[in-house]
């Protein structure tokens, strides 16, 4: 259990502005208490963005993260997963392929597919079992987009929904990619560059000016 409560490259639970951002937002009188207030101050208080340079590490960093006030799904997923270490909730992360059914055709387009992969979650450790949380989707992009929001109450998984607001399907897990003691950023970024050539070379700049 231990490489799952320690600080590590990419889940620096032990960052200042880390541990800060810990003891402000764990609140409550046991760990499933803690964990659940720290996940919606990961969902809500830092805004998703999956326009990102995806070959700088710090995209993927928890400090890095928290500092930027965005990330997209891994980096949140770090952040959430070092909050809950640096409480004393062992957590790590997890990784699925998944199959975004919403995904705009000119993103699909550049993409070369409407697969995500790598898709990242939070594992944490809750009353004897690993439970999923998934602070991707901040609540007011939820709102715009007619995406249900994610809850987590620290005992049931939360994982995205199959289907939106409007009952149209939305996202389909296809593939499990495993969980980590830290997040697997050389195996990740490799596999973006394989996958996703164009969009990967695109950074952070220019994908905002082509989605934006």
């Amino acid at each position: 259990m231990k490489p799952n409560l320690d600080s590590a490259a990419f889940i620096d639970s032990a960052h200042p502005a880390v541990s800060a951002f810990s003891s402000r937002h764990a609140k409550g009188g046991s760990d499933r208490e803690r964990a659940v207030s720290l996940y919606y101050a990961v969902r809500d208080e830092i805004r998703y963005n999956p326009f990102l340079d995806f070959a700088n590490d710090d995209a993927y960093r928890a400090s890095s993260v928290l500092e930027a006030g965005e990330g997209f799904c891994i980096g949140k997923a770090a952040l959430l997963a070092a909050a809950a270490r640096a409480a004393g909730i062992p957590a790590r992360v997890g990784f699925a392929d998944v199959k975004n059914h919403l995904t705009t055709p000119r993103l699909a387009e550049t993409m070369g597919s409407d697969l995500f992969i790598y898709h990242g979650f939070t594992e944490l450790e809750l009353e004897e079992r690993w439970v999923k949380a998934t602070p991707a989707f901040n609540l007011a992009l939820c709102k715009r987009f007619r995406v249900k929001p994610l809850e987590f109450d620290g005992r049931e998984d939360s994982i995205f929904h199959a289907f939106d607001e409007d009952d149209r399907r939305h996202m389909e897990y296809l593939r499990s990619r495993g969980s980590f003691p830290d997040v697997p950023v050389a195996e990740i970024q490799a596999a973006f560059r394989e996958t996703y050539p164009n969009l990967f070379r695109l950074g952070a700049d220019a994908a905002k000016e082509t989605f934006g």
